[in-house]
């Protein structure tokens, strides 16, 4: 009887559900609206739930650096993911590109038919996300760069800590113009797209964190990432997935 009844106990522990984690993920500021989709669809899965946590992917690296809490980095550059595994801050074989960006010039009334010409053109203030932190940032000092344009509009540059900043003071009138992220401007019309010849690839890139190693929701979730239900949603936001 006792072999039976263990037996009976074995085959419904088996049966039961993985216990539900939550995961707690750290992801650059040009991803809030997608990361919010995200996770309304992951979480309906009913399996385990997320925290999100957004600002510029060189903040966040920072965070990561002296031990935040995080088990999943979705970052906005390929570079400091990397440096997570070199570091020993990420798990080996983990990273992979979950997005690739787009860079794009947005000033609310203007024609952007011709973005160089707009920039060229009279405006006070041009928004840029801090270079150093956000890579759409650098992107757009490269673009300037690129243009020829960089020594002369410097002094009418406003930074925002990330991207989604640097948004809010184009859309509150504190710069007429501003360098933001695609998929931040979607559906409006008086937006350049930034030719990706004129900066660096934005390839954004996804890594476990040394803190969730062990945790399940945050292994599902990076598989999630991957899934068609997952890239359609990317995509429909103005990215490519590769």
């Amino acid at each position: 009887m006792s072999r039976t009844l263990l037996a009976i106990a074995l085959l419904l522990s088996s049966a039961l559900p993985t216990q539900a984690e939550t995961a707690h993920v750290a992801v650059a500021a040009n991803f809030t609206a997608v990361a919010g989709e995200l996770e309304v669809l992951f979480e309906a899965r009913g399996e385990h739930e997320l925290e999100l946590s957004f600002g510029a992917t060189g903040q966040l690296y920072a965070q990561i650096s002296q031990a935040a809490p995080f088990d999943v980095f979705l970052a906005a550059d390929t570079e400091r993911p990397e440096k997570a595994i070199a570091e020993g801050l990420a798990v080996e074989g983990s990273f992979f590109v979950y997005a690739e960006g787009r860079l794009a010039l947005y000033g609310p009334g203007r024609d952007l038919g011709d973005g160089e010409a707009a920039l060229r053109g009279e405006f006070e203030k041009l928004a840029i996300a801090e270079p150093g932190a956000a890579p759409y940032g650098q992107a757009a000092v490269e673009t300037l760069q690129t243009l020829g344009l960089y020594d002369a509009i410097a002094a009418r540059l406003v930074t925002g800590s990330n991207i989604s900043q640097t948004l809010q003071f184009v859309e509150s009138g504190n710069a007429e113009l501003g360098f933001v992220a695609a998929s931040q401007v979607l559906n409006k019309d008086d937006v350049w797209l930034v030719p990706a010849s004129h900066h660096g690839p934005i390839a954004q890139g996804a890594v476990l964190l040394k803190a969730g190693e062990n945790n399940s929701a945050a292994a599902a979730f990076l598989d999630f990432l991957r899934s068609a239900e997952a890239v359609a949603v990317i995509e429909a936001a103005g990215y490519s997935v590769p």
